[in-house]
Parts: C-alpha cells; sequence; structure tokens
C-alpha cells in the first residue's frame, strides 16, 4: 500500500495526517487505505491525544474522489469504493479522540464529506471555496455528505446547497456552522497545532474530551433515554480514571490540575 498517499507523524501528543496528492489531495481507493490505516494507528497510540487532518500544500485540502479513476471503473466497484471510504469515515467519526480538520485551501465534494466526519474545521482566511457539488456531476455526496451535512447545517439549507451544487468562502461557511474557526493566513498552521495542543494534557484532560466526543456523536443518533444511558457509562469509566481523580483533588486543594490523558 503506497502510505506516501497520507504521511503520518507525532508532534507533542498530536498525530498529524497529511493527504498527499497535489495538486487538489484527490483521493483513490489507495488513498482511502492509507488513510485507514492512519486512523487506526492514531486511535490505538496511547501517546497521541489529538488528530489533525490537513492536505499538502496550500491551494487544496482535498476536492474529494478522483473524477478519472471514478470514470474509468465499473458501478460495481463505484458502489464498492464509495461503502470503503464511508467505512473509513465512521471509523474516523467514531475514534473517541478529537478530530480537527485544518481546512488548508478549498475543501469541496468528497473533501468536504472528509472535513464533516471530523469533530472540528479550522479554515485558512480566504483559503478557498467549499461546497458539496456533486449535482454537477449527476450524482449525490455518497460519502456521508447529505446525512453529515444537515446534521450540521439543518435540512432545509443542506438540500439547497447540495441541490444547486453552490460553493461558496469560508468566512460564508463559518456564518452558518459548517466550519468552527477562520485563523488568519500568515502562520495558519502554527495557529492550528496552538488551537490543538489546548486539548491535549497537561492543560485538558484529553480522556474526557475523547468521551465527550464519543457521548455526542454516539447519542445524537438514537433516542434521548438511550443517550442518556451512554452518557452515564462513558461518565463512569472517566471517574475511574487518573485525570477524574486529579481533577477533582486539585479543584479541592486549590490549584491547577495537571493530566496525563489517563
Amino acid at each position: 500500500m503506497p502510505e506516501t498517499l497520507v504521511t503520518y507523524r507525532v508532534d507533542n501528543g498530536i498525530a498529524i495526517l497529511e493527504m498527499t496528492d497535489p495538486p487538489a489531495n484527490t483521493y483513490t481507493y489507495e488513498m482511502m487505505q492509507a488513510l485507514d490505516t492512519a486512523i487506526l494507528k492514531a486511535r490505538m497510540d496511547d501517546a497521541v491525544h489529538v488528530v489533525i487532518l490537513r492536505g499538502a500544500g496550500e491551494k487544496f485540502f482535498s476536492a474529494g474522489a478522483n473524477i478519472k479513476m471514478l470514470a474509468s471503473v465499473t458501478p460495481q466497484f463505484k458502489y464498492y469504493f464509495c461503502l470503503h471510504a464511508n467505512e473509513t469515515l465512521n471509523r474516523l467519526e467514531q475514534t473517541p479522540k478529537l478530530v480537527i480538520a485544518a481546512l488548508n485551501g478549498h475543501t469541496v465534494g468528497g473533501g468536504l464529506e472528509i472535513a464533516m466526519a471530523c469533530d472540528l474545521r479550522i479554515a485558512r482566511k480566504e483559503g478557498g471555496k467549499i461546497g458539496l457539488p456533486e449535482v454537477t456531476l449527476g450524482v449525490l455526496p455518497g460519502t456521508g455528505g447529505t446525512q453529515r451535512l444537515a446534521r450540521l447545517v439543518g435540512k432545509g439549507r443542506a438540500i439547497e446547497m447540495m441541490a444547486t451544487g453552490h460553493t461558496f468562502s469560508f468566512e460564508e461557511a463559518l456564518e452558518i456552522g459548517l466550519i468552527n474557526q477562520i485563523f488568519e493566513a500568515e502562520k495558519y498552521w502554527e495557529q492550528v497545532l496552538a488551537y490543538a495542543r489546548q486539548f491535549c494534557p497537561p492543560q485538558k484532560a484529553s480522556k474526557a474530551v475523547g468521551r465527550i466526543k464519543r457521548a455526542v456523536c454516539s447519542g445524537i443518533e438514537v433516542s434521548f433515554s438511550e443517550a442518556l444511558a451512554i452518557e452515564r457509562e462513558l461518565q463512569q469509566q472517566l471517574f475511574q480514571s487518573d485525570d477524574a481523580k486529579e481533577g477533582l483533588s486539585a479543584y479541592v486543594d486549590k490549584r491547577t490540575p495537571k493530566f496525563k490523558g489517563q
């Protein structure tokens, strides 16, 4: 498997996954395999507390699936490809660690579908366009896009965005809640890293951050009573953690807690 399609490194508790197929970082079946491997690696690494996903270069986060590849394969392979991509993005969404998409450039089509499977989206100011224009190809956003977009911006707005195929600026995306933050282009990457570090030990109990994510992602898909049961189970797990003991003790002792992510 060509691992260079997705590079992986760890920097002070942050796993950095970079899609590397310039200029547009379009993904193929092979890239999705590499991304799947990197996600699992980050999930199983106890030294990793936060994951950042980015695209190589400065022009694109990702323009989505490689259209030439899709045009050259059978309908059966297209279906299998979408199924595998969905499984990979579901794994990304369910990983019990905070995942940040660093939108350093255009984020369209399947690229936005990847970004929406992350927990937070941080964009570079005036860095590019964002949207789901698949309708212009005669298809729909088939890697979770129809579902995740509606959950982020609401049903009516999501249908309008996808049916028109409209792409728009990061600034407009911020206004409707599709992205969380916009950082200045100058020193953008340094700001993303600094933002991510606030969720790492010793500043934050990263295990609690991860369980907050799991409670929200799992709870939103079930009934309210079932969601409360999930919340209670995750809270019980945290009560047994070293970080919870440290946090409670620090509060009683009136000192700043020093978390270890355990």
